[in-house]
């Protein structure tokens, strides 16, 4: 495990440390968790791009050849 030093405005420092009580971890724990959701959030967004790229609109148009061309259920009509 590494230890790192991060520099925070006092304000930001104030709102996590009382999130991070309020939760029940430390501030440690907390930035953990939130660095991991970010890193997350942008492995996954570089994952659906790469995929994407492998994507044909040929294939794409067969398969939406094969839905029925039916009205909407009342329910899911866009007004």
């Amino acid at each position: 495990m590494s230890a790192i030093t991060v520099r925070l405005p006092d304000s930001l420092h104030r709102k996590i440390q009382e999130i991070a009580k309020k939760d029940g971890v430390s501030i440690n724990q907390f930035i953990s968790s939130a660095a991991g959701e970010k890193l997350s959030a942008i492995l996954t967004v570089d994952y659906l791009k790469a995929r994407a790229k492998k994507g044909k609109i040929a294939d794409f148009d067969k398969v939406l050849s094969k839905v029925p061309n039916k009205e909407p259920l009342e329910w899911d009509k866009i007004e």
